[in-house]
């Protein structure tokens, strides 16, 4: 795997009844789907096995090297600060952020229409769907030349932190085809610290050594 450092460039009483039953049938199966997703990752740094894989150590996320995949760091050009990971492929990529969460809370559930929302306010759309740790957010924002860019946004909640993991290009356009990159979320491991912070606050994201800046090229 290899580092690239990426600047800043998102009868009716009776049926009425049954919906309801239905309804409740359809939420625990979700949860149940949920609940065995994240048995298997994505992972807290407490409980990483002896898989004799050596993650990358980035504060907050711990990321197991894949071949073919190359992964970059976006950074603030200002600050220096890093604001997200990015694992890429020749297919799409997915971009990870940590956040800190209340202990058996549920960010996520809470973040979801704060995210739609600002998809809206920039002329998109978001929609949602169940994956294999429950709903998911499909976000759809127009692009110069009339395209658009859709957006598949992942959260998991862990002890006293949540995962938001989004993917770009084909897991994103087709997610039945996106089982690799799924895998990759698994395979995350985050490293929550035991000091306090706000709810939603940033876990840390810190340069490694091995990290070099790649330059963009030039024209003419």
């Amino acid at each position: 795997m290899r580092f690239r450092r990426k600047g800043n460039d998102a009868s009716a009483e009776g049926g009425a009844d049954q919906g309801a039953d239905q309804g409740r049938d359809h939420a625990a199966e979700v949860a149940e789907a949920a609940a065995r997703a994240l048995a298997d990752g994505p992972l807290d740094a407490d409980d990483i096995p002896h898989d004799h894989v050596e993650r990358v150590d980035l504060g907050s996320l711990l990321i197991a090297p894949e071949q073919g995949r190359e992964l970059r760091l976006q950074v603030d050009e200002a600050s220096g600060t890093v604001q997200a990971v990015i694992i890429a492929g020749a297919e799409g990529a997915v971009e990870l952020r940590a956040f800190a969460a209340p202990r058996g809370g549920d960010l996520w559930a809470e973040a979801r229409p704060q995210i739609a929302a600002e998809v809206a306010q920039s002329g998109g759309t978001a929609t949602e769907r169940q994956g294999p740790w429950g709903t998911e957010l499909v976000c759809r924002v127009g692009q110069r030349g009339g395209q658009q860019q859709l957006t598949r946004i992942i959260g998991i909640n862990g002890p006293r932190w949540m995962l938001r993991a989004s993917l770009l290009g084909k897991p994103a356009v087709d997610p039945d085809a996106a089982t690799e990159w799924e895998d990759s979320i698994r395979r995350v491991a985050v490293q929550r610290g035991s000091h306090a912070l706000p709810v939603g606050e940033p876990l840390p994201v810190t340069m490694p050594p091995q990290a070099r800046r790649v330059e963009p090229p030039t024209g003419g």
